[in-house]
């Protein structure tokens, strides 16, 4: 199963340390993902033909469609639009993001693995 590597910076005239920071790159901080990830690792929900996106980062997108109350599609336009919402997810500023039926596809298989309820949970308790 092919997945696509993200969070891969190109040339930039910013230093790192220059950007601001928000509330979300601090709250991911204090997470363990590993943990969540183990879980939502065996999930592979591409379309025919194309790379998978990796699951812990459309796992973080829910999250913030859920804290946030956005839809797929408000949510895929967050995703092109918010540099606080690419870095929690692990997107760097230059590469492309999900689109909406990604999510779509991604949470019926949390559904069907039964993950959804125990992983946003598991979040609730940190």
């Amino acid at each position: 199963m092919g997945r696509r590597r993200i969070g891969q910076e190109t040339f930039s005239f910013s230093a790192a340390g220059d950007r601001p920071r928000s509330s979300l790159d601090e709250l991911s901080n204090l997470i363990d993902w590993t943990a969540i990830e183990r879980h939502v690792s065996l999930i592979s929900c591409a379309a025919k033909g194309e790379p998978a996106w990796p699951p812990l980062a459309l796992f973080k997108a829910m999250l913030l469609a859920v804290w946030y109350d956005l839809s797929d599609v408000k949510l895929a336009e967050a995703l092109d639009d918010r540099a606080s919402f690419r870095r929690f997810c692990g997107f760097s500023a230059s590469e492309p993001t999900p689109e909406r039926t990604a999510f779509v596809r991604f949470r019926k298989a949390l559904v069907d693995h039964k993950l959804d309820k125990p992983l946003f949970e598991a979040i609730t308790g940190h």
